[in-house]
């Protein structure tokens, strides 16, 4: 199998939202990975293999340092982003547990975060359209393949929130002037919609946002008085405070 230039330098393309945007495809990169994108609901463009096209040729197209055996162009999913938020109503009247990003501009801490919600069985994760985008290559690297089973949807995050609260819904954050979570009674989704909204790592959850929390929360730190570390990791707080609504019947 060969592969033309022109063909190398669409793919390459990919690694920039740009493209991605224009194309609507992005990259998956490893064995397991690529395996997942087939098995998936996703569409399938093409699968380069190191073994078919040799060593220089898949190197000139990866995102990684050290290229792996396999790559895949992929079709991103229609319903990524939502400008009409009424067409959430139907998924938010069920109830569940949702997150909501507000400006999560790590990849790193995307991909995690993704991963969290996979394991814990998040309904559906929105996000703002400011935080990074979830097709860039170390996003989808880092999310381990839940990229293919976690929802994640860009829209108007304090739109949503009105949403939630019109169908009898709760808006949790978490705030360091919050309520200890541990003595609070928590909402599981079982009949109304619960968001959980996650903040930007440098500045928290914004001003707009914060005043459509209904519920502020806040994480302990262990002994109460330790004057520790001033907070935690974003993609932490999420994995604490999902499980800590999860823990609850």
């Amino acid at each position: 199998m060969t592969i033309s230039n022109n063909e190398i330098k669409r793919i390459k393309a990919l690694q920039q939202k740009k493209f991605r945007d224009e194309s609507g495809l992005f990259i998956v990169e490893g064995d397991k990975m690529v395996e997942e994108a087939i098995q998936s609901g996703f569409s399938v463009d093409a699968v380069y293999r190191k073994e078919e096209i040799g060593e220089t040729a898949m190197s000139r197209i990866t995102s990684l340092a050290t290229p792996s055996p396999v790559l895949a162009v992929v079709r991103k999913p229609a319903d990524h982003k939502i400008d009409e938020i009424e067409r959430l109503k139907p998924l938010l009247s069920k109830g569940g547990l949702f997150l909501a990003l507000d400006t999560i501009r790590d990849p790193g801490n995307l991909g995690t975060i993704l991963r969290i919600a996979d394991w814990f069985g998040i309904d559906a994760v929105f996000a703002t359209k400011d935080t990074v985008d979830v097709f860039n290559p170390k996003v989808v690297q880092s999310t381990m393949g839940a990229i293919f089973r976690v929802k994640l949807h860009y829209l108007d995050l304090p739109s949503l929130s009105k949403l939630v609260i019109d169908l009898g819904g709760k808006i949790y954050g978490t705030f360091l002037d919050g309520q200890n979570m541990y003595e609070k009674h928590l909402d599981n989704g079982s009949e109304s919609p619960v968001v959980i909204v996650i903040g930007n790592e440098a500045n928290g959850i914004s001003e707009q946002m914060e005043q459509l929390v209904s519920d502020r929360l806040y994480i302990p730190p262990y002994p109460a008085d330790s004057p520790g570390s001033e907070s935690l990791n974003a993609a932490i707080a999420t994995a604490v405070t999902i499980a800590e609504f999860r823990r609850r019947k």
